[in-house]
């Protein structure tokens, strides 16, 4: 991957990192062999978490990080801000892994954790203007009506009320957001608006502050029982962990592990009183629809829209490359969509574009884990739902780490593994035709107003 030349670089990566009140300026990087307790790799949110927890159980450890670019420097610095309870594998397909009383004790940990971290945030003063508006999904058609209701059940058939998911009349849902078309939709409360790059770099000063050796502009070149190789030294210990996400391809024996695929954000200028009045969003809620390929946003406490989309393609051998960031056919769709929402954007300024690559398994499956006779331990395979998974793994691996049998060391995703993606060409063909799939099944359920069975089929084929 092209290295980041300097902080102008860093704050040009999204609208998060350009607006934190922070220089950007990479911390000193390992220049010598040194030794640790537990070393990680990658310094967003899943190893600063780990980091973090380890720490405060036990002040003693020596825990180093080892960063390529800057803390925050991935999806933790350049996602949609949502501090939400989903987790990218439904109840029903953890009932299928590990039966009914371990999906739902896993969606119970999520939603807690919306609040961890929200606690965390006020406790060691982290301003990553958290705001608990909970999620708006909007149904703009009937198939997407039906998408709700089958929500809900779901939800309802595993003892989840309506304090924790509840299906919405047309008036009910344009009374959290007035966008266009809108027939009903669907309401959480476990969900938070943040500024997730705020929350990433706060939470690197913090654990400096704690005593962890957080190494930037370092990158890892090879992951093994006992250390963990950069070309600066190794960082030999009994415990090393992997928190790399999308860029887990990159490491030598781990291309097929995840696949990186793009998701492209817009932000449009500071928004005024009288737009806000047409759009709502008053309370910060995050939205969403039912439609197929899937679209997120949020209002920012400053007043902006942050909205964004997957839909960019694929690369060939799980490439990953700043040029990918930059799809302006993605970007034009997304400015369109937005528009199509709520037409008093149109026209509107957009101020930053940005994008970067999220991980997948296979199965589409989240998991953490730690084999205690190699010392090795991973977390990762958020499929874009990593800003709170990610802090339940930091807890999660705490207590693998320190050998505590927990409630969260028997949550499901703990031990699990994802079978590995297919070879090349297969991937690239595969995970491509999935995307046009999706964008194609979302127009010709626009027209029909039937169900696409080539999305159904594709949800099948990856795992899904």
């Amino acid at each position: 991957m092209d290295r980041m030349p300097d902080s102008r670089a860093y704050r040009d990566l999204s609208f998060w990192m350009d607006t934190v009140d922070d220089d950007l300026v990479p911390g000193p990087p390992l220049d010598a062999d040194t030794e640790a307790d537990v070393a990680i790799a990658g310094a967003g949110f899943t190893g600063l978490w780990t980091a973090y927890y380890l720490k405060k159980a036990d002040p003693a450890l020596r825990v180093a990080v080892c960063e390529q670019e800057i803390a925050g420097f991935g999806a933790s610095g350049r996602n949609g801000g949502w501090c939400s309870a989903l987790f990218p594998a439904s109840l029903s397909k953890l009932d299928r892994m590990a039966g009914r009383d371990g999906a739902i004790a896993l969606y119970r940990a999520m939603q807690q954790t919306v609040d961890e971290v929200g606690k965390v945030a006020a406790a060691e003063s982290i301003d990553c203007h958290f705001a608990k508006g909970g999620t708006i999904e909007l149904a703009r058609s009937p198939l997407q009506v039906q998408r709700a209701r089958e929500s809900v059940e779901e939800a309802r058939a595993y003892g989840f009320g309506e304090d924790d998911l509840r299906l919405l009349s047309a008036e009910e849902a344009r009374s959290f957001a007035c966008a266009t078309g809108v027939l009903g939709g669907t309401y959480t409360p476990h969900c938070a608006a943040i500024h997730p790059a705020r929350l990433a770099r706060g939470l690197a000063r913090f654990v400096r502050g704690l005593g962890v050796s957080l190494h930037e502009k370092t990158p890892v070149t090879a992951i093994e029982p006992g250390r963990l190789v950069t070309p600066g030294g190794t960082v030999r210990a009994p415990f090393v962990i992997r928190a790399t996400e999308g860029y887990t391809p990159l490491l030598p024996g781990l291309h097929r592990a995840i696949v990186p695929v793009y998701s492209l954000m817009i932000a449009t200028a500071p928004l005024p009183d009288s737009a806000w009045e047409q759009i709502g969003l008053a309370d910060r809620p995050t939205f969403g629809d039912f439609r197929n390929l899937i679209i997120y946003g949020q209002r920012t406490a400053d007043g902006r829209l942050a909205f964004g989309g997957r839909g960019a393609p694929y690369h060939l051998g799980s490439a990953i490359s700043p040029g990918f960031e930059r799809e302006p056919a993605v970007f034009a769709a997304l400015r369109q969509t937005l528009a199509d929402l709520f037409p008093v954007l149109k026209g509107v300024d957009v101020t930053h574009r940005w994008g970067g690559p999220l991980g997948i398994p296979r199965d589409w499956c989240a998991s953490v884990g730690l084999d205690r006779e190699t010392g090795l331990g991973w977390a990762g395979g958020y499929v874009g739902d990593g800003v709170a998974t990610t802090n339940l793994a930091g807890r999660t691996l705490r207590d693998l780490v320190l050998g505590t049998s927990s409630e969260l060391t028997s949550l499901p995703w703990v031990g699990h593994r994802s079978r590995s993606w297919e070879p090349e060409p297969l991937r690239w063909l595969g995970v491509n035709a999935g995307l046009r799939v999706m964008t194609l099944a979302d127009r010709t359920e626009a027209r029909t107003g039937r169900p696409s069975r080539a999305a159904a089929w594709t949800h099948r084929l990856l795992g899904r």
